[in-house]
């Protein structure tokens, strides 16, 4: 009798707690969510969770001064009490490091809609090897974070112009090189993100695939934004948008890499005519010989073939070349600057070491950047010009992974694993498998 007592009255005090903090203000339930007690901060948590991005809000509201204090100060030492808020705001955000962006992310993709819905929004849908509230997640997620979110000019458009949601494609290989004398230095390896730009109903209309700088990746939001409002404007005429809109994206592509490869010396590729105006500026680029049969494949074969022509004739060093034409797209901001310098204090020590370290960081992005752009969205843009349904996200990132990134869902081993090479290893250094759904450990 007092156990079924006891357990009653355990239950009513859970319910009557969870509506107390339920019906509280949400400037008190953050004040709980960075409380020593670690119960109450995660019932707080939760509640702020629930509320969306106002409860994210009303968190970064209450904590300004001590993030005010770390954005200035980027390597001032973590007080426990910072601990908990930055702990809270990435429970909360779904994202690690928001204390600069300041973005609320769903992890639920028909919540996300429906949000989108009653915003009359897009949405930037980010698929992910890992998890974006984790410290490994794969490396663009990791950028990402650093390069783009935690910039204020992008943050704030992704803020007031879309809805924010991620998707964990699958775990993100991690590797730890132990050496021996206490030292391990933990990474992880392979693997590719992809932020999908949805309608409000969920229908896939643009990609960025992979790490775009700065200026590159806030000009692709603004493109995609006046796609989207052309499309609210007039659905009737959502496939003819859609499909004039994938040709011309492809060809501005075709011309801006044209004209890159001008401005560094190559010679124009032997295998595409390229139509200029009267004062010589490109205006297409389109193969020579055009297939008379009119199928997808011919016709993508010719929306792709000045992209094509041109992957064939930039090599490493023109990519090099053309990415320092670009430099100003990586150039980044103080808050992603802060950002970095907090994370790599132990490991540059210098002044001197910590600019070489950006300087190289920066010269990546742009590679990065340029290559993305050129080789991987003309792709893209063509098999959505093929894809006139669009209405399923999961199946058009499956191929994405398959045949641009390089890492199909039927590959468990991520390429890391080649059965017809020879490691000199028992079992090709395979010391575990994967435990099979129900089986239980020894």
């Amino acid at each position: 009798m007092k156990k079924h007592l006891s357990l009653l009255l355990f239950s009513m005090l859970v319910v009557f707690t969870q509506t107390s903090i339920a019906n509280e203000a949400p400037a008190v339930v953050a004040a709980r969510a960075i409380s020593e007690d670690p119960n109450e901060a995660a019932m707080a948590i939760a509640e702020l969770r629930a509320m969306g991005p106002t409860g994210l809000q009303s968190l970064m509201q209450a904590n300004e001064q001590e993030i005010s204090k770390h954005i200035t100060n980027p390597t001032l030492a973590p007080t426990p009490e910072w601990v908990r808020i930055t702990a809270a705001l990435d429970a909360v955000s779904q994202q690690k490091d928001s204390y600069l962006s300041g973005l609320f992310w769903y992890t639920d993709l028909a919540e996300a809609r429906k949000a989108a819905s009653l915003a009359g929004k897009p949405i930037l849908s980010l698929r992910l090897l890992g998890k974006l509230t984790d410290e490994l997640s794969c490396a663009n997620s990791r950028f990402f974070r650093t390069v783009l979110y935690s910039n204020p000019t992008i943050a704030s458009s992704l803020r007031n112009e879309f809805i924010l949601h991620w998707e964990s494609v699958r775990p993100v290989p991690v590797i730890t090189i132990d050496f021996g004398d206490g030292r391990k230095l933990q990474r992880t390896i392979t693997g590719n993100s992809i932020h999908y730009v949805l309608d409000s109903d969920g229908n896939l209309i643009d990609a960025l695939p992979g790490l775009y700088g700065p200026g590159a990746f806030i000009r692709g939001l603004n493109e995609v934004q006046s796609l989207f409002q052309k499309l609210r404007a007039d659905s009737q005429h959502r496939v003819v948008i859609l499909a004039t809109y994938y040709r011309t994206r492809i060809n501005k592509i075709s011309v801006d890499w044209l004209n890159d490869t001008a401005k560094i010396g190559l010679k124009q590729p032997i295998d595409v005519a390229v139509v200029r105006d009267q004062n010589g500026e490109a205006l297409s680029v389109m193969p020579l010989a055009v297939s008379k049969a009119m199928t997808e494949t011919t016709v993508l074969r010719a929306m792709t073939a000045g992209a094509d022509s041109l992957g064939r004739i930039t090599d490493e060093a023109a990519w090099k070349k053309i990415a320092a034409l670009h430099a100003s797209d990586s150039r980044l901001d103080e808050h992603s600057i802060g950002l970095i310098k907090r994370q790599t204090q132990q490991l540059t020590g210098s002044a001197k070491a910590f600019d070489s370290l950006l300087q190289n960081f920066q010269e990546s992005i742009a590679l990065d950047t340029v290559r993305n752009e050129y080789r991987m969205h003309t792709k893209i843009y063509a098999w959505l010009f093929a894809d006139r349904g669009r209405s399923d996200v999961k199946i058009f990132n499956e191929r994405v992974y398959s045949e641009l990134f390089i890492t199909p869902s039927s590959d468990p081993w991520l390429g890391l694993l080649q059965p017809d090479v020879y490691t000199g290893l028992e079992n090709g250094g395979v010391i575990a498998s994967k435990r099979r759904k129900g089986e239980r450990g020894s």
